[in-house]
C-alpha cells in the first residue's frame, strides 16, 4: 500500500503497522488516543502524555538527537516524525531503517487532515472520525465563545536567554489568531530572537505570554517582568495547549476560555 505524508512523500507499507517508534510527543498522545497504545513500542523522552508513555516504551532520544541503533532494534514498521521538532537528518536515517511519516502541522485544518491520515494508515478511521467530530465540535463551539469579544495584542515568549518568540507561519500563532490574540511579531518569522527594551515600547500591549515549554517559565519571570512591563499583563500560559496538535486540542480549547477570563 502506498500513502503520503504531509510533506507528499510517497511511501511504502506492506501491512498495518503494528510497531509504531513516535518521535512527536503530541503524535504520541493522539496514538493512543487513537487506540493504539499497545503497538507504540518507541517513544522519546519528552513524550509525556499520556504520564505512563515513556515508563512503559522504550525511550530512544530527544527530539532533536536520537540513538538510531535502539531505533533499528526495536525493527519499527513505521517511525513518526515532524518536520519542526525533528531534524532533516533525523528523518534521514530514520527513512533508512524503514518506512516514515513526516507530519508539518500549521493549523487545525492540518490536524484533521492528519488524525484522518492516521485513520487510514492505522487502519482505525471509526476512532480517527470520532476524534475528529469531537474536534470540530469543540472548535465550533469556541469560535462561538469568541463572537463579539475584542482582540487582544499580545506576545508570545518560549524561551529566555536570549528572549525568543513565537511569530508567524506557526501553530502557536495559528491558535493565538484563533484567539484573537493579535501577535506583536506577526511580520517575524517562525521564532526569532527579540529585545525586551523594544517590546516594552509597544503601544497598549495588553499581555505578554511566557509559555511553560520549551522553557519553563515560572511565577519568578512573572515578577521580573511585571517589574519592566507596568501596564500589561504578565500570563503564564499551558505552552501544550498553544503547541501540541493532535487530541491536545479537545483539552485546549476549555483552556483557552478560563485564559480569557484572565483579561
Amino acid at each position: 500500500m502506498q500513502f503520503k505524508d504531509q510533506l507528499n512523500t510517497v511511501f511504502e507499507l506492506k501491512k498495518t503497522p503494528k510497531r509504531i517508534v513516535s518521535l512527536v510527543p503530541s503524535i504520541t498522545e493522539l496514538l493512543v488516543d487513537l487506540g493504539l497504545n499497545e503497538f507504540i513500542i518507541g517513544v522519546t523522552k519528552f513524550c509525556v502524555h499520556p504520564s505512563y508513555i515513556n515508563k512503559e516504551k522504550t525511550i530512544v532520544g530527544g527530539t532533536k538527537t536520537i540513538k538510531i541503533d535502539k531505533i533499528k532494534a526495536l525493527q519499527p514498521d513505521i517511525i513518526i516524525c515532524n518536520k519542526e521538532e525533528n531534524t532533516k537528518e533525523i528523518v534521514a536515517n530514520c527513512k533508512e531503517v524503514n518506512s516514515t511519516y513526516v507530519s508539518d502541522i500549521y493549523t487545525i485544518a492540518d490536524t484533521l487532515e492528519l488524525i484522518n491520515q492516521f485513520g487510514k494508515i492505522f487502519s482505525c478511521e471509526i476512532r480517527a472520525k470520532e476524534i475528529i467530530i469531537a474536534l470540530l465540535e469543540k472548535h465550533n463551539n469556541f469560535l462561538d465563545f469568541m463572537n463579539g469579544k475584542k482582540p487582544k495584542k499580545v506576545a508570545y515568549f518560549i524561551w529566555k536567554n536570549p528572549w525568543m518568540v513565537a511569530a508567524n507561519h506557526t501553530f502557536i500563532n495559528h491558535l493565538l489568531h484563533t484567539n484573537k490574540f493579535e501577535n506583536v511579531f506577526i511580520k517575524e518569522d517562525r521564532y526569532p530572537e527579540v529585545h525586551l527594551e523594544e517590546l516594552i515600547k509597544t503601544e497598549n500591549l495588553d499581555a505578554v505570554f511566557l509559555s511553560s515549554e520549551p522553557y519553563p517559565f515560572q511565577e519568578k519571570d512573572v515578577l521580573k517582568l511585571q517589574q519592566k512591563f507596568t501596564s500589561t499583563k504578565i500570563i503564564l500560559v499551558d505552552g501544550e495547549c498553544f503547541s501540541w496538535y493532535g487530541s491536545r486540542l479537545l483539552i485546549a480549547f476549555d483552556y483557552f476560555k478560563n485564559l480569557h477570563n484572565k483579561f
